[in-house]
């Protein structure tokens, strides 16, 4: 009875965890999008990447310190839930830029492999739709852009990539599999992981393929964490995904501003 309490605990915290992070999305994906709404009258939901990653700044804080302190009170920091072990940090930076290409393998066929069936014939020319929606662009001076890209690109950059894989790959993972067993615990917060990105799709049909893509990322790097034991090589490959993929919302403005390229 002694080790089922800690056990039932941690399943609960766990699950705690989980629906904070994905109710707190869904609440600040909202409010973004009544600010956006009333402030400048585009009304596309859900509102565009940039502001969807501003809303991450608070939802990425709070979940951080709500795991840091359930680890805290089990007598774990987050360096070691992490894994991070002086000495060993160059390896972790090669075997995450393997898991980078291992984990973008699969989440690349399965976009591709969706917007085919999807879209058959049409399926070249639908990329350029499905991941963009022109009508939640908003016009603004390039300088107003930079600072709103600063304040949402460099946090969701820092702390994006370990906060949600502590959340879904760490204490969310190994709460679920303390009472479940581990390939239920792996299916299961791959699909909450998936399920969390449906709201970063600017369309119908990018929801659709953001879920079944970012569940399937969720599986592999589930398996990885868990056959590898540690956390920080996946967290070095999510790292890297993160910045490729928002810091062309600074590098922009900052084209703009110089006059290389024109203003939107």
């Amino acid at each position: 009875m002694a080790e089922a309490m800690p056990r039932m605990q941690s399943f609960r915290r766990a699950w705690v965890l989980l629906a904070v992070r994905l109710g707190s999305v869904v609440v600040v994906t909202l409010g973004m999008w009544l600010v956006v709404r009333a402030a400048t009258g585009v009304d596309a939901f859900p509102p565009n990447t940039m502001w969807a990653t501003l809303g991450l700044v608070p939802v990425n804080v709070l979940c951080l310190v709500l795991v840091r302190r359930f680890l805290r009170e089990q007598g774990v920091s987050l360096g070691a839930a992490l894994g991070v072990r002086r000495g060993r940090v160059g390896r972790d930076v090669l075997w995450g830029l393997l898991w980078l290409f291992v984990l973008n393998v699969p989440f690349m066929a399965v976009v591709t492999g969706t917007v085919f069936l999807l879209y058959g014939r049409e399926a070249p020319s639908a990329f350029a739709t499905i991941f963009f929606d022109p009508a939640s662009s908003v016009r603004m001076d390039p300088v107003v852009l930079l600072v709103i890209s600063l304040v949402a690109v460099v946090p969701f950059m820092l702390i994006n990539a370990p906060t949600e894989e502590l959340v879904f790959r760490g204490y969310g993972l190994d709460g679920i599999a303390s009472r479940w067993s581990v390939a239920a615990a792996i299916v299961t917060t791959s699909l909450l992981f998936g399920a969390q990105h449906i709201l970063f799709a600017a369309t119908v049909p990018g929801m659709l393929i953001y879920f079944l893509a970012f569940t399937v990322w969720g599986l592999c790097a589930a398996i990885i964490v868990r056959r590898q034991g540690r956390l920080l090589p996946v967290v070095i490959a999510h790292w890297i995904v993160n910045i490729t993929m928002s810091s062309p919302a600074i590098i922009l403005p900052i084209l703009q501003i110089s006059g290389a390229i024109p203003a939107l």
